[in-house]
């Protein structure tokens, strides 16, 4: 039975989603997570690190991680795996490489190769670091494994993370039909660009007065954040305000009715790595409109299952959603298309057939 030892964050819901897959591939995994989280089935080895609160923090405190290294090193060699998997390039990826233990496979994310290697020299010196001491990339979009040959001249393998299409379906129940309804499950942060979507949709609020064939516009926004104080001071002047909603953090048994209820998923994010909500909502057959960033329009097919906009811009945003929402065949079509196109295409099954392969290939080089 072969033994996968990941250094990730078990509270994350994609990290999650690997241990179940290969749990049932017959893997055997332990986790070494710096924040917290349990996974049923997996060894978690917690070194409680708050990654929130060291986020905020100077630049030599966010390594405070790195006093539990021998630590680690000790309890990898223990574990004895056949190889180590660090999930996420910065912190992660650079434990992975301090640990001298192969194979050494290290996935990207988003922001660990978008934003940490532009902060400075010493974090670009850091991401090149661990590139070299990686046998083996993985990256979950395109875009993002070109980013990652800025700083590594090395094969990048793309493993999408999927949606389960058996879970994210279609449920006609959990539409209220006296709404049209817009919607976004995001955290509430900047780099989500949710005030442009504010914006627009006070602009479509007032133009419509509220009103499209007789249901009532309203805007959900799903999620949590360090942005939430200041959207809801933005929404609390507006003709529209009454009509938007801020759900809180959307928990797992909800999000699939939360997408549901939606006419129209809107993602106006500033920085994206893939766009897994994206998938997600039009897997539920909700038509989308996202924004041209990084590997966002990987995740859509571009006038068939959804529209793609500029940044930053409130003005194609309104443009876009006033489209989607007037034209009821263009939106029903795309919907449609949208579930066909996910299930084709990012069926969590199939892509992670990919990834075990990938494995296959690691365990036959050692």
């Amino acid at each position: 039975m072969p033994k996968i030892c990941y250094l990730a964050d078990a509270s994350n819901p994609h990290v999650k989603k690997w241990c179940d897959f290969f749990l049932k591939k017959g893997y055997e995994i332990e986790i070494i997570s710096l924040n917290g989280g349990s996974i049923e089935g997996v060894t978690v080895h917690n070194f409680q690190t708050n990654v929130n609160e060291v986020r905020n923090k100077g630049l030599f405190s966010k390594f405070s991680y790195l006093k539990h290294r021998k630590e680690i090193k000790a309890l990898i060699e223990k574990i004895k795996p056949d190889f180590l998997h660090a999930q996420y390039a910065s912190s992660y990826g650079f434990l992975g490489a301090l640990m001298a233990y192969r194979p050494y496979i290290l996935s990207v994310w988003g922001t660990d190769i978008y934003d940490f290697p532009r902060k400075g020299l010493l974090q670009k010196m850091i991401i090149k670091y661990n590139f070299k001491k990686a046998d083996y990339i993985f990256s979950n979009s395109v875009d993002m494994a070109r980013e990652a040959n800025l700083y590594t001249n090395k094969n990048v393998y793309i493993t999408y993370f999927g949606v389960d299409t058996n879970r994210f379906t279609p449920m006609d129940e959990a539409k209220d039909e006296t709404y049209f309804t817009f919607g976004i499950v995001k955290s509430l942060e900047k780099k989500y660009g949710i005030k442009y979507l504010i914006e627009a949709y006070e602009n479509l609020y007032t133009k419509y007065q509220g009103l499209y064939k007789g249901k009532k516009l309203r805007l959900l926004i799903g999620g949590s954040g360090q942005e939430e104080a200041a959207l809801k001071e933005q929404v609390a002047g507006l003709e529209s305000r009454e009509s938007i909603r801020f759900l809180g953090r959307v928990q797992p048994d909800v999000i699939v009715a939360t997408y549901n209820s939606c006419d129209i998923c809107v993602f106006p994010s500033l920085r994206e790595g893939f766009g897994v909500s994206a998938i997600e909502s039009q897997a539920c057959q909700v038509p989308v409109i996202i924004t041209r960033v990084g590997g966002h329009p990987e995740s859509v097919e571009e006038g068939q299952t959804g529209l793609i906009v500029e940044s930053k811009s409130a003005e194609t945003l309104l443009a876009a959603m006033d489209k989607l929402m007037t034209d009821d065949n263009m939106r029903l079509a795309m919907g449609k298309n949208a579930r066909d196109f996910v299930v084709s295409t990012y069926r969590f099954e199939d892509n992670f057939e990919d990834i075990s392969k990938l494995y296959d290939m690691v365990l036959e080089n050692r």
